[in-house]
């Protein structure tokens, strides 16, 4: 049970393959229409080399880690994110975490998404599981 875990415990990664339909698909689901999100054309005229990923989809897949590991009960309190290096496609985004911190029950956990450039993502997330949660 997470409500049992120590801190110093570190999470199963989640490895994220980077596809554009992923970016694509994502920016539009969460209406995000920047154009640097959609189409390559005109994300390199703007200055990126590809269309890249929305914080939204980043924070979709921070949430997904930690509920992943949390199990069915877990309820998301606060996520406090960062983002650094963009996700392109063709990229892999790999998410690691770290509990900091377990009050009763009340978990906190370091979040920090890779991928080739560097880091995309770090940041914090606090956590709890619902009765009849895992």
């Amino acid at each position: 049970m997470i409500t049992d875990v120590a801190v110093g415990h570190e999470l199963p990664e989640l490895v994220v393959p980077i596809t554009r339909t992923m970016i694509v698909a994502t920016a539009i689901a969460s209406r995000d229409y920047q154009d640097v999100h959609h189409d390559p054309a005109l994300a390199v005229e703007r200055g990126s080399p590809d269309v890249f990923m929305n914080i939204l989809t980043t924070n979709g897949l921070v949430g997904r880690f930690i509920t992943d590991w949390a199990g069915p009960g877990a309820s998301l309190r606060k996520v406090a994110i960062r983002l650094g290096a963009p996700n392109y496609p063709g990229d892999t985004m790999t998410l690691a975490g770290k509990v900091i911190a377990n009050y009763n029950g009340v978990v906190s956990v370091h979040v920090r998404g890779v991928n080739s450039i560097g880091a995309h993502v770090t940041g914090t997330v606090t956590v709890t599981v619902m009765k009849g949660g895992r």
